[in-house]
């Protein structure tokens, strides 16, 4: 019979969110399956726990996965954690929860904190709906492509940053996006969190040439359906209209249509259609 991998959310940044129930299924577990194993060595210690580790992540992932799918499948229980946090979220652990699955492994959670939730609580935006977005590719084409796709968004968006690129991508967020509400949030839960509630046109190139530390946390209000509206062009009546009867419409389900999607008067467009 295989064992359980169980996804176990550790902290990211305060120890005493460490639940009891974290400790003892990475106590109880047979391996634990580490992002890295000098962070993860750390935690353990603070917390008396002796399992065993091995290392999981992004660079060795093909290798590693099925290793542990072997042990899993064998019987074993393994616990999974990532540096901070829930594991499987912008992590690598994904492919391994994925790789479980296909094989008939059963997976466990045992949740903890988490950047995404903990800063979306502290920015003060309207956080009612939202985008989780990850980190940036720093590809220029598939950074320019995600950022485009980004221009109509309607929820609140949330970005993973590293400090040495903080300031680099508030200026892409400013010059793709425009001005927004944002908070820069930084030090989750620990002595020093703050949360920076401010705007990306002032935030851009405020960073410039600045040594910072720490792990960030951009959330980016989403602009209103009124504002998106103002902002989108809007299609001339008619020619949808003349587009519509090119397709074989009648001029009465043309003038309805192209009314429909441009909120112009139906009539107008009807008359306009019998004149032209």
């Amino acid at each position: 019979m295989a064992g359980t991998l169980y996804i176990v959310g550790t902290p990211i940044g305060n120890l005493g969110d460490f639940s009891p129930r974290a400790a003892q299924t990475l106590r109880e577990a047979d391996f634990i399956a580490a992002e890295d194993t000098r962070v993860t060595l750390k935690l353990l210690n603070h917390f008396d726990i002796k399992t065993g580790l091995v290392s999981y992540h992004e660079h060795n992932r093909m290798e590693k996965g099925p290793d542990i799918l072997a042990r899993l499948l064998a019987g074993e229980n393994c616990a999974l954690v990532t540096d901070a946090g829930m594991p499987a979220i912008s992590d690598p652990g994904q492919d391994l929860v994925r790789l479980c699955r296909e094989n008939g492994v059963p997976v466990a959670t045992v949740p903890g904190p988490s950047a995404v939730i903990t800063a979306l609580a502290l920015s003060g935006l309207n956080v009612g709906r939202f985008a989780f977005e990850g980190f940036l590719s720093m590809n220029k084409p598939k950074r320019r492509e995600h950022l485009e796709e980004l221009k109509t968004e309607r929820k609140t968006m949330v970005f993973y940053e590293a400090p040495h690129k903080l300031a680099a991508t508030l200026r892409d967020l400013y010059d793709t996006l425009g001005d927004r509400r944002i908070a820069i949030v930084k030090e989750l839960t620990k002595i020093h969190e703050n949360a920076e509630l401010t705007t990306l046109a002032e935030a851009a190139g405020k960073y410039d040439g600045r040594k910072l530390k720490g792990e960030y946390v951009i959330v980016i209000e989403a602009k209103t359906p009124a504002e998106l509206a103002e902002e989108t062009p809007q299609a001339d009546p008619l020619a949808l209209a003349k587009a519509y009867l090119a397709e074989g419409k009648s001029v009465n389900e043309a003038a309805k249509l192209a009314a429909k999607e441009t909120g112009a008067k139906k009539g107008d467009i009807y008359k306009q259609l019998l004149e032209s």
